[in-house]
């Protein structure tokens, strides 16, 4: 599934776990600038039940997502990290507003036909040579329903 901005199927209780936890861990690693957490969500099995939140990498880094997410919110992320890593500036510095009129999603470009002899088969290394960026008003798009459709990788519960 591609990578869409604002998450569009976690609920705010989710939401503000992944934040929590970010938060603490960038502490706990003294990290002055950008990081890089990955996260895994486990759906309830029951109405009674809530998702729980995993957190399976953290790196003190910048991922290949972060230019995306500079790009969709139109923020400088990258630019404000340095400043924070150089010590020029505090975060209180900046104020963030995260606002996007409907959703930016990132797919991966596969250059498979630059390459003939490359097995196409995909698995967990990274082979995709890009990304692009694509602006929706809402996932009721035809282009987002088709790739939504068309996901193919899901971990059972």
């Amino acid at each position: 599934m591609p990578y869409v901005l604002p998450p569009f199927s976690l609920s705010d209780e989710v939401m503000q776990k992944i934040s929590e936890y970010a938060k603490k861990i960038a502490i706990a690693l003294n990290v002055r600038g950008v990081i890089n957490i990955q996260f895994v969500i486990k759906r309830a099995k029951y109405p009674h039940e809530q998702d729980e939140v995993y957190v399976i990498e953290a790196n003190p880094r910048a991922s290949r997502t972060t230019p995306f997410i500079c790009k969709a919110y139109q923020i400088p992320y990258l630019n404000i990290a340095t400043k924070l890593m150089l010590g020029t500036n505090t975060l209180k510095d900046f104020t963030f507003e995260e606002k996007l009129d409907g959703f930016a999603i990132k797919e991966p470009v596969f250059s498979f036909n630059k390459f003939p002899n490359v097995n196409k088969e995909l698995g967990p290394e990274m082979r995709s040579t890009g990304e692009a960026i694509r602006y929706i008003r809402d996932v009721r798009d035809p282009y987002f329903r088709n790739l939504y459709k068309m996901k193919s990788m899901f971990l059972s519960r």
